[in-house]
């Protein structure tokens, strides 16, 4: 290990990609970065990196974690992810009871209107009501973690608990099945893109064309559902 000190940009960058990993625990990954490049590690060395490193580095010691966040640490590490974060849409009023035969749909986000979250790694989740007539942004859930966060997963399950449906750019198995335990529907969408889109397109599968499962959630009574499943029989 050389003498140098460690400079308080990189530690910083090291503390941030610390949070993205299931436990939060900087030192799996100051293992892994001792692996990959020497420690104290320094911004040129940092640039040599690769998702590869990452994944065989210390007997593979994140070889279980997603490509997504494999990349989002990466990047961190990197510098790559020090412009401004955009600021989520104003908030629209709502009460419950507003939009009867709605659906609440949490969307992962890491800034602005965008679809573009890691389940694991999201900066806060965008919470949509949705109906067949409209749709309102009804709260913005940011993601307040620390290394004392034992269950991270289930942490955020939580967090979207009064949600049906959750929208990701990418969701591992592990998170997936804390989701689904929380009777939540997960939807995984690489492409991304404005989460209200979204939201509009799922308009179009609500009332009579939603499928049974997206019926339950709306509350659609066990008659109007198999009228549904019958009536797609017979297309």
């Amino acid at each position: 290990m050389s003498n140098d000190t460690l400079s308080d940009d990189i530690a910083l960058r090291i503390g941030l990609a610390a949070r993205t990993l299931p436990d939060a625990d900087p030192a799996r990954l100051i293992r892994v970065l001792a692996d990959t490049v020497g420690l104290p590690p320094t911004a040129t060395t940092l640039d040599t990196l690769r998702v590869k490193d990452l994944k065989q580095a210390a007997d593979g010691e994140l070889a279980d974690l997603d490509a997504d966040v494999l990349k989002s640490i990466l990047a961190i590490l990197k510098g790559e992810t020090g412009q401004t974060v955009a600021p989520a849409p104003p908030i629209e009023p709502y009460e419950e009871g507003d939009m009867p035969g709605s659906l609440r749909v949490a969307c992962a986000s890491n800034g602005g209107d965008e679809l573009d979250g890691h389940f694991g790694a999201a900066r806060h989740f965008l919470v949509y009501q949705v109906s067949p007539q409209e749709v309102r942004l009804i709260g913005v859930r940011e993601i307040a973690e620390s290394g004392t966060v034992e269950d991270k997963n289930g942490q955020r399950a939580a967090l979207i608990a009064d949600c049906q449906v959750l929208y990701v750019a990418s969701i591992g198995g592990p998170a997936a099945a804390k989701v689904v335990k929380a009777d939540i529907h997960p939807i995984k969408d690489a492409a991304g893109g404005s989460a209200r889109d979204r939201m509009v397109a799922l308009q179009r599968i609500l009332g009579e064309k939603a499928p049974p499962w997206l019926a339950k959630a709306m509350g659609q009574s066990p008659e109007e559902r198999v009228r549904f499943e019958r009536s797609e029989d017979a297309a």
